[in-house]
């Protein structure tokens, strides 16, 4: 489905005042960028966590022919979870600390050319995932990435950035050794390991690569599960995707699943690197139930 060319004419804007810095100049920007194109823009500002949700579920009832998110990962999934099902296209502006959508979908951090591509770019129907009763777009993560979210310090994250991911993996990783996992597909084969990684496009964490299979238009997750056991283990899995060398087969194993239920003793759980719950947990993918706007090159 190609949207380019039409200008959208009725725009719901849902943004971050605090992703990244300097976000409500931006966003100002943002704001006025789609208004010189003729689009009608109501501006929702978010102030607390499910504000972003309950803008895009209200927006699907609003006469609007675009969403557009301003924000990080995390903004962006709030908003999916709102929005999806629907036939409006998102399109997203990145605000945030890290944009893995955006380094995934060639988003540029520019404000106006993010824009024009919310204004001018492909409505792509892409696969979500579901963890429990919620969406995730990107990845979903059980063990010690998602431990290190649970506890990384909010305060410290809004002055050191990405740095403050590296105080609480620090503290993680010589607080809580791996735990196990107990893995059942779709097809009732099982597998078992010590982190895992379920992965909706290509990049985690920036600009890494631990499923370099998945791709958000796939009806499937490519899954990373780390084998090797004890801190040694997930030290050696941490350096090989910090030098950028692929995880499996040296101690992970990769495959791909449209359907997963997950056993570990209270290991916590993330989804688009932000904290979501504990296991057990069930995560599925789910295909048709949302369009995202893409640069045209990538939406043909």
């Amino acid at each position: 489905m190609d949207g380019a060319g039409k200008i959208p004419r009725q725009i719901k804007l849902i943004a971050n005042p605090v992703a990244g810095g300097n976000a409500a100049a931006k966003i100002r920007q943002a704001e006025l960028c789609l208004a010189e194109q003729g689009a009608r823009v109501e501006l929702f500002l978010t102030g607390a966590r499910g504000d972003a949700a309950r803008a895009a579920a209200e927006a699907k009832s609003g006469g609007f022919d675009l969403v557009v998110a301003a924000g990080g990962d995390g903004t962006l999934n709030e908003v999916i979870n709102g929005l999806a099902p629907s036939s409006i296209p998102l399109a997203f502006i990145p605000l945030g600390t890290t944009n893995v959508f955006a380094l995934e979908a060639d988003i540029p951090f520019d404000i106006a050319a993010a824009c024009r591509i919310a204004l001018n770019g492909s409505p792509t129907s892409i696969c979500l995932g579901r963890a429990g009763d919620s969406r995730f777009l990107l990845m979903a993560g059980a063990g010690f990435d998602a431990e290190v979210v649970h506890r990384v310090d909010l305060r410290l994250k809004r002055r050191l950035g990405k740095l403050a991911y590296l105080v609480s993996a620090l503290r993680v990783f010589f607080e809580h050794p791996p735990e196990p996992l107990e893995i059942v597909l779709e097809d009732g084969s099982q597998r078992t390991g010590y982190g895992l990684i379920i992965g909706n496009g290509r990049l985690y964490g920036g600009r890494f690569s631990i499923t370099p299979g998945a791709a958000l238009t796939d009806d499937q997750f490519e899954v990373c599960l780390l084998q090797r056991p004890g801190r040694l283990g997930l030290l050696h899995g941490l350096l090989r995707m910090l030098l950028k060398q692929p995880l499996a087969p040296a101690g992970g194993l990769l495959f791909k699943a449209r359907e997963l239920t997950v056993q570990g003793d209270q290991v916590p759980v993330q989804i688009d690197g932000d904290p979501h719950g504990r296991l057990p947990m069930s995560f599925r993918a789910v295909s048709g139930e949302l369009l995202m706007v893409m640069p045209p090159a990538q939406g043909r």
